[in-house]
C-alpha cells in the first residue's frame, strides 16, 4: 500500500504529464484557453493533493474536500473530473491487500459506494458548477440522493465517461488506454508523447462527453476527423516533435470554436496516474 505522501507524489506528477502534454483543445504548456491557464492547472492540483489522499475520509469526502480546496484556490473548474476518476483510484490502493490487483480492489471500492457518498459528490459537482454533468430527471445533482454513488454513476453512464468508469470498473482504461499509454511510452520514450497517444486514441475511439453535453453531435464528426489526422501522424513517426505545427494548428482550431474534449483529458489523467501508481508500488516492493 502507498503512503499518503507517496500518493501525493504520484498524483502531483500524473496531473502535470497532462499539461506538459500537448493534447489539441486542452490547456498545456504550449497553450492557455478556455479563460483558464497552466498556473490554474498546477495550483488545482497542489491544494486538492491533501485532501484526495486523505485516508481519514470515505470517498465522497475526499471528492468534496478536493473540489471545495480547488474551487477556492482557481474559483474555476479545473479539475473536477481528475478528481471524480482518481478518488476511487486512491481509495483502492489505500484498501489494497497483499497480493490483489489494483483493478479488484478498486471494484471492491465501487461496489460499496453509498449514499453518503452520493451526496458529497452531489454538493461537490454544485460547488464546481461544470454545467450539464448533473442535469437528469432521476438523481438530479441539485436534489439530494436516494441511490448509492455508484448507481448514481450508472444512471449517468450514457451521456458521461467519467460515470461510465464508475459502472464498468474502470473498463476503458484498463482495457484500452493504460496498454495505449505503455504502447506510446515505448513508441516515444517520452511520458508526455505517451499521454497525447492515450489521448488521441481515446478520442478517436469514443466521442467527448463534455464537448457533448455542451454541443450535442453538432461538431462530433468534425472533431473526429480532426483527431483522425493527428492519430494517423503519430502513429506514423517516432519523433512526435514533428507533429508541433499541426497540433498548434489544431489545437487552434478546437478553441476557436469553444472546443474543449475535457472528459478524453480527465481520463488520460487517471490513466497516467494508474501506469504511476503501479510502478511506483513495484519499486516499493523490489
Amino acid at each position: 500500500m502507498l503512503s499518503q505522501k507517496q500518493i501525493i507524489e504520484t498524483y502531483k506528477k500524473a496531473c502535470a504529464s497532462d499539461i506538459n502534454a500537448f493534447k489539441p483543445g486542452n490547456v498545456s504548456v504550449y497553450n492557455a484557453g478556455h479563460d483558464m491557464s497552466v498556473d490554474d492547472f498546477i495550483l488545482s492540483a497542489d491544494v486538492s493533493a491533501v485532501p484526495i489522499s486523505n485516508p481519514d475520509y470515505t470517498l465522497g469526502e475526499k471528492i468534496f474536500y478536493a473540489v471545495k480546496a480547488t474551487r477556492e484556490a482557481v474559483g474555476c473548474n479545473t479539475n473536477l473530473g481528475i478528481l471524480l476518476l482518481c478518488a476511487p483510484l486512491i481509495q483502492a490502493t489505500q484498501e489494497q491487500k497483499s497480493g490483489q490487483s489494483l483493478q479488484d480492489a478498486l471494484k471492491l471500492v465501487l461496489e460499496k459506494t453509498s449514499i453518503e457518498d452520493a451526496k458529497w459528490v452531489f454538493k461537490a459537482i454544485t460547488v464546481a458548477s461544470p454545467g450539464g454533468l448533473g442535469d437528469s430527471e432521476d438523481q438530479d445533482v441539485n436534489e439530494s440522493p436516494d441511490v448509492t454513488l455508484t448507481q448514481a454513476m450508472d444512471i449517468a453512464k450514457d451521456k458521461d465517461r467519467i460515470a461510465k468508469q464508475y459502472a464498468t470498473n474502470y473498463k476503458d482504461i484498463f482495457n484500452f488506454s493504460i496498454l495505449r499509454y505503455n504502447n506510446g511510452l515505448f513508441r516515444f520514450e517520452s511520458q508526455e508523447w505517451a499521454a497525447v497517444f492515450v489521448f488521441t486514441g481515446l478520442l478517436r475511439k469514443f466521442p467527448d462527453s463534455h464537448i457533448e453535453r455542451k454541443y450535442g453531435e453538432k461538431h462530433s464528426d468534425w472533431v473526429l476527423k480532426q483527431i483522425i489526422a493527428v492519430d494517423d501522424a503519430l502513429l506514423n513517426t517516432q519523433v512526435p516533435e514533428q507533429l508541433l505545427p499541426m497540433l498548434h494548428k489544431v489545437d487552434k482550431a478546437f478553441k476557436d470554436k469553444g472546443i474543449n474534449p475535457g472528459t478524453t483529458a480527465d481520463l488520460t489523467v487517471a490513466t497516467v496516474f494508474v501506469v504511476m501508481m503501479e510502478a511506483f508500488s513495484v519499486r516499493c516492493t523490489s
